[in-house]
């Protein structure tokens, strides 16, 4: 079956792949201690910004966790989008695991404004509230849109003028950034983000994450928060070397895979709102397609094919559905997608 259900499923780069096996099978210092992780050290700082820090993780829910958790004391709260995955999709983890309460905002297109940091900003320093003390920010979003630098910065620099820190979950940063046509530093470090929770495992690696301190005056015991959250890797060698193969080189492959997904989501975009039947409802920035079909073509699609339920669609007889494409999707699958929705159609 072709797949259209997630990045996730995806396999390893080819790429990936050999950075793996050039890691050898020769003992190396656990922990972070080898010289993969210290390379790794320098190619961030030149990625991103001369004070970046990197804490290689496994999981991007553990990412976000330590992020979180190290950027905030016990009494802190984030505001983020009432689509973060952070407040969505994550079994609570901030919450249970870092007690930080999430305040979410409503958000048509899932993008965090000002007026967001606003409507919380007069809860500081009250002691009936929790302390919004943090602003996270979804880039590439749950529905496929795209912070520009402009609307970084904006919210950037609301926060700071309130004392907030500001967090980006960047599990889908390459894509982001390959839609903008600019790099990793232009939407992060340059536009006032503190902390970066980056994502390799929707772009080519697997169990690959890593929280990017790019203000380490905005963080407190990152260290230690990684460990205590499960999160530090004792053969730390191999996730840096994933992470390695994704962001070194001058032609690096988080931006040739991050493009390639974008472009396979715009063809099936274009091909797929020519059908009857079909209505795109989010605008397709990045690597993801949102629309509504009738119940009964959705269901006799998933013969073929695999894509998630999104939510209710106009009618009861409609939903809306969600095809994502990956660095592996290819033009051929995309086509063969869109020729048996006109069919059924």
């Amino acid at each position: 079956m072709i797949q259209l259900a997630s990045d996730n499923y995806a396999p390893l780069h080819p790429e990936v792949l050999e950075a793996l096996a050039a890691v050898g099978s020769a003992p190396a210092p656990a922990y972070g201690a080898d010289p993969l992780t210290a390379s790794l050290a320098d190619v961030v700082r030149l990625t991103f910004s001369e004070r970046a820090q990197v804490y290689p993780v496994l999981t991007g829910t553990g990412a976000n966790v330590v992020a979180l958790t190290s950027m905030l004391p016990r009494w802190g709260a984030v505001i983020a989008t009432e689509r973060a995955h952070l407040h969505t999709d994550e079994n609570g983890a901030p919450e249970r695991v870092g007690g930080i309460k999430v305040l979410p905002v409503p958000a048509a297109d899932a993008r965090l404004t000002p007026e967001a940091i606003a409507r919380y900003a007069a809860d500081l320093g009250d002691v009936h509230r929790a302390q919004p003390l943090a602003v996270s920010l979804t880039q590439a979003t749950e529905l496929g849109t795209v912070y520009t630098p402009d609307e970084v910065r904006a919210v950037a620099e609301a926060a700071h003028a309130v004392g907030m820190a500001v967090h980006m979950d960047g599990s889908r940063l390459a894509n982001a950034a390959a839609s903008l046509g600019l790099g990793l530093r232009e939407i992060t470090a340059d536009c006032g983000v503190d902390v970066v929770s980056f994502g390799g495992t929707k772009n080519g690696a697997a169990l690959a994450e890593a929280v990017l301190v790019l203000n380490p005056d905005a963080v407190s015991g990152v260290e230690m928060v990684r460990k205590a959250s499960m999160q530090l890797a004792s053969k730390q060698r191999y996730v840096a070397a994933q992470l390695l193969a994704l962001l070194g080189g001058p032609d690096p492959l988080w931006r040739r895979n991050a493009t390639h997904a974008n472009a396979m989501a715009r063809r099936l975009r274009e091909a797929s709102s020519a059908v009857a039947g079909v209505r795109v409802t989010q605008p397709t920035e990045a690597n993801v397609v949102f629309a509504t079909v009738p119940r009964t073509l959705a269901a006799a699609l998933r013969e073929e094919f695999t894509f998630y339920d999104w939510g209710p669609g106009e009618e009861p007889d409609r939903v809306e559905v969600r095809w994502m494409c990956s660095w592996d999707t290819r033009r051929e699958d995309v086509d063969a997608f869109t020729r048996r929705l006109a069919a059924l159609a």
